[in-house]
């Protein structure tokens, strides 16, 4: 029984077509698809057996097995990275856990994955856990700016006092008023677009309904939510590393200067 990280990666996006193709340089100048930055971050995480990228391309199966990741094919038809994991879990089989690192999301570290497992070992009752990092002043500013912009940028959660999920969305939530200082902490979490399953739990998502919430945010994760299943929302600290995912093409220069700074190749 493993740990199994999937990443899934479809080149239709409706924001930013070929996404997972698109090269982002390092620190060193090197260049490297989208995907391969994410399957590196995978491959990076203690504790997890097996890393596979899940896609229904030929185009990035392709980039993929050239940078020697494993790949599973699946349809076309999945409506979101949730789906398309849970085919390719089904497909490989024996997973004790699934952990689902979006292809967006490269600036991911492994302390940002490796509780969330910790998290499903230890609480019973939760059936999902995934990541939240306070935001602070700066990067609380820049989620303001997108929605200013009209961009949709990060994904804001809310959740209660035991840690479970109440609610995410693409607006900043909870709302405040208030002007923070670029360093200073604030009340809004950011939320890190990793989970971990439990795959009896991943594979009922498949059979479940899109929810009316889900279709109205364009958030996969609210699918379980709706359905009354537990997430465990675990904040997770930023260490240094500033945290960003390529959500639109005005992100690739924010995301290469990031992996500039942290002197990531």
């Amino acid at each position: 029984m493993t740990v199994l990280i999937v990443i899934p990666a479809r080149y239709a996006s409706t924001r930013y077509p070929g996404k997972p193709l698109v090269p982002l340089r390092g620190a060193d100048g090197t260049a490297k698809p989208l995907i391969q930055r994410s399957w590196e971050a995978a491959c990076a995480v203690a504790g997890a057996d097996r890393v596979v990228v899940a896609t229904d391309d030929r185009r990035i199966a392709e980039a993929a097995r050239g940078f020697g990741a494993e790949v599973a094919m699946t349809s076309p038809d999945c409506a979101n990275g949730t789906e398309r994991c849970a085919e390719a879990t089904a497909r490989i089989g024996g997973a004790r856990l699934v952990v689902n690192l979006q292809g967006d999301a490269p600036l991911t570290p492994p302390w940002f994955i490796e509780p969330l497992i910790a998290a499903l070992d230890t609480d019973a009752d939760a059936a999902v856990a995934t990541p939240v990092l306070r935001c602070d002043g700066a990067t609380l500013a820049a989620l303001r700016a997108d929605r200013r912009a009209g961009r949709v940028g990060g994904t804001t959660a809310v959740f209660g006092a035991n840690g479970r999920a109440l609610y995410f969305s693409k607006e900043v939530i909870p709302f405040t008023a208030e002007d923070f200082a670029p360093e200073a902490a604030t009340p809004v979490f950011h939320h890190v677009g990793v989970y971990a399953y439990r795959p009896d739990v991943l594979m009922r998502y498949a059979g479940w309904p899109t929810g009316r919430l889900e279709t109205l945010e364009g958030l996969e994760q609210l699918r379980f939510i709706e359905n009354g299943a537990p997430i465990a929302c675990v904040e997770v600290e930023a260490r240094g590393r500033p945290f960003w995912e390529l959500n639109n093409p005005e992100d690739t220069p924010r995301i290469e200067a990031i992996l500039a700074a942290s002197g990531l190749r």
